[in-house]
Formats: structure tokens, C-alpha cells, sequence
């Protein structure tokens, strides 16, 4: 009988912690669905966290990832970049589509932008905006203090820290965190050498902290663990990065 009383009670203690809601907007003329999570708890400054997906989309990390931020207190949207009708069905497709926002890298900064105003309508403070992503979203977070977004940091977690190297050194003001696997095979040493010469040429609060025996995507649970494929999942990576990004975010309050 006990179970029987019991059994309702968690059900609805988790439906109670569901915070994550789908929102649709437009950019361009394109129809985007994200997911918005919005916390019981607002800190106090109202603190809001754009969240960037991997190359295929959003996927169920990335919409863990700001269900756990609302509980924490963060405003938290998770951006769709791609676009009703446009959503990669392979890595084929992923990597054609992800490479066109890397190559016209504008276009990806007005996808932020639309999901950072997203974020501000649902009650997020406009300035203390965080953008964060992973993989292909690490390396539009980086985009994001490239153009100029008004967000005061941004997080890359093993993203692509390389730019067209014709494209010049601008100043960087947001605080930047790069979390990046040693031993992944996809960043080549060229592009992290440019990214340190970026961050100094352009007067930035910066960070690039390395984890051994990481390798691409080792906060993806969906990676598998089988880092000799490149890209694998890593519990110890994946816990301490996230410890990383929590102290980087106190330090922004």
C-alpha cells in the first residue's frame, strides 16, 4: 500500500522539476524551436545562459544541461541554430550544415543573438548573459564574443577554437573559459597557438585548461567511451569541467 501512495508522489516530484519548455522564434525568416528552462528560484541578479548544441543539433545533453542550470537559478535557452526543415539527419549532413556557420560565421552570430533575446524575454537580466556550447556550440560561444554579443562570459566545452586566419584580431571583451580534451585529435595545435596569440591580442580575461586523456566530446554521454574513435565520453573530464565552469561562473557575479 505504501508503494501504491509513494509511487504518485515521485512521479509528480518529477514532473514538478521539469522546467524545460519548448519556445519557437524566427531569425531571418527562419522558423527555430529551442527549449527554455526557467528556474522556480531566480538568483538575484536573474542570470541568464545560452546554451549551444553539438553539430547535429539539440540533442538530450544539451537540454539536460539547462534543466540543471534552472535548478541552480539560471534563465537557461537552448539555441536552435539550424532551423525548422534544416535539422542534419547524419554526420553527413551535420558536418555540411555546421560548416556552413563556421565559414559565415555572422549568420551564426545573429542565431545567438535570437536565442540570447529569447532568454531576456523569459526573464534573464540582458546584462548578465553567459553563452556556453559544446563541440560546433563551443566554437559559436567563441563567436559570440568575436561579434561583439552583449554577454559578460563565454564558455567553450572541447569546441573549435579556430578561425579563418585572414579574419583580424579584435578586441574580446567578454571573460572567456576554454575546457578543451589533450589529446583531441579534431583541434589541431595550429588553431589552439592562434586562438592563445587572439586572446592576447585582443586584451581578453581568458582561460584554456587542459584535460588529460580527453579526447573530442568527453562531456557527450552519447559519444561512447572508446576515446581511440576521437571522440568519447570521459567521466573525470566531464566533472571537472563542469566544476570549472561553475567557479567561472561565480566569478562573474
Amino acid at each position: 500500500m505504501k508503494k501504491l501512495i509513494l509511487l504518485p508522489i515521485i512521479l509528480m516530484a518529477v514532473t514538478l522539476n521539469a522546467q524545460l519548455k519548448p519556445v519557437a522564434y524566427t531569425e531571418g525568416g527562419q522558423k527555430l524551436n529551442g527549449f527554455i528552462a526557467t528556474p522556480k528560484k531566480p538568483l538575484k541578479q536573474k542570470p541568464g545562459i545560452v546554451v549551444l548544441p553539438a553539430w547535429l543539433g539539440i540533442n538530450e545533453h544539451s537540454k539536460e544541461v539547462a534543466e540543471k542550470l534552472a535548478k541552480d537559478g539560471y534563465y537557461a535557452v537552448v539555441a536552435d541554430i539550424y532551423g525548422e526543415g534544416k535539422y542534419p539527419q547524419n554526420t553527413a549532413e551535420g558536418g555540411q550544415q555546421s560548416g556552413y556557420y563556421k565559414k559565415n560565421y555572422e549568420a551564426y552570430q545573429k542565431r545567438i543573438q535570437a536565442a540570447l533575446e529569447q532568454l531576456v524575454k523569459a526573464g534573464a537580466s540582458a546584462d548578465n548573459i553567459v553563452v556556453i556550447g559544446y563541440c560546433f556550440g563551443g566554437t559559436g560561444a567563441l563567436e559570440a564574443a568575436r561579434g561583439g554579443l552583449k554577454v559578460k562570459g563565454v564558455v567553450s566545452f572541447h569546441g573549435g577554437v579556430g578561425k579563418d586566419a585572414t579574419r583580424a584580431n579584435g578586441t574580446i571583451s567578454p571573460r572567456v573559459l576554454v575546457l578543451h580534451g589533450a589529446d583531441d585529435p579534431y583541434v589541431p595545435q595550429k588553431d589552439v597557438d592562434a586562438f592563445i596569440k587572439e586572446m592576447k591580442d585582443g586584451n581578453a580575461d581568458w582561460q584554456l585548461i587542459y584535460y588529460s586523456g580527453a579526447v573530442h566530446a568527453f562531456t557527450e554521454k552519447e559519444a561512447g567511451n572508446d576515446p581511440s574513435k576521437g571522440a568519447a565520453y570521459n567521466e573525470q573530464a566531464d566533472k571537472r569541467s563542469w566544476a570549472a565552469f561553475m567557479q567561472f561562473l561565480k566569478e562573474l557575479e
